[in-house]
């Protein structure tokens, strides 16, 4: 086969292609992130996720074919969440020592990212499964995508949720908190981790590694309390 469209045509037919897509597209995106000096708008996620956007819109490919070959990756999520707990158990004297400020901080975080997206959705119409899918938008993708499905919301939507949640917020994070003046690492951390999850957590590493590891504990709390929170929340808030 000589002829480029047939070359890709096969290609694209196994999932290989498309794992490899995934991760080339990561590359690119931590490549420009490094070489902008690590600032927080070049965010590597953001920019592999537009990268595999225009892709997919060139080759013409829908996203059923994409993931059959990225399921891996996202296989993933759930051992990387779990393996969350080791920044727990390595920080667990400092944890002992900052317990109640960082128990008020989690469910003040929890409380206001489902909350809140409820009423502001509400105010604009927005009601039934695309209402559902929003209120677990603050946690990880694999805990998130179980709220939603448990709860009525759409699986997809809620992905796609959590993934803008989780840019905008390791966007802004560090500029926001140096704006009020916060240095305590603990504090950016943890309150990065429960607003922004996964992708806010990667970001607080590359700041930090007291805030990383702070981050990842916020955020393993967060998908439990959010387990709780989003069900109720809905309930009473859903109409």
């Amino acid at each position: 086969m000589t002829d480029p469209a047939l070359i890709w045509s096969y290609l694209a037919q196994g999932p290989l292609i498309w794992l490899t897509a995934t991760l080339v597209a990561y590359l690119a995106g931590d490549a420009l992130f490094r070489a902008a000096g690590r600032a927080s708008w070049a965010n590597p996620v953001m920019i592999a996720i537009v990268v595999l956007g225009l892709l997919l819109w060139v080759t013409g490919t829908d996203y059923q074919t994409y993931f059959e070959g990225a399921q891996f990756v996202h296989f993933m999520l759930g051992p990387a969440t779990v393996a969350l707990a080791l920044p727990l158990y390595d920080n667990l004297p400092r944890v002992r020592r900052a317990a109640w400020p960082m128990l008020a901080g989690l469910i003040a975080g929890s409380t206001v990212a489902v909350v809140s997206v409820l009423l502001i959705a509400r105010g604009f119409g927005i009601g039934g499964p695309v209402l559902a899918s929003l209120a677990p938008k603050s946690t990880t993708a694999p805990v998130a995508i179980g709220i939603a499905e448990r709860i009525g919301g759409q699986p997809t939507l809620t992905a796609a949720m959590v993934l803008l949640t989780g840019i905008f917020g390791a966007i802004i994070a560090t500029p926001l908190l140096n704006a009020l003046h916060i240095r305590d690492w603990r504090a950016r951390g943890f309150s990065v981790g429960v607003a922004a999850h996964g992708i806010g957590t990667a970001r607080a590493f590359q700041v930090n590694q007291t805030a990383g590891a702070f981050a990842g504990i916020g955020m393993g709390l967060n998908a439990v309390l959010t387990a709780i929170i989003a069900p109720l929340a809905l309930r009473f808030l859903g109409g």
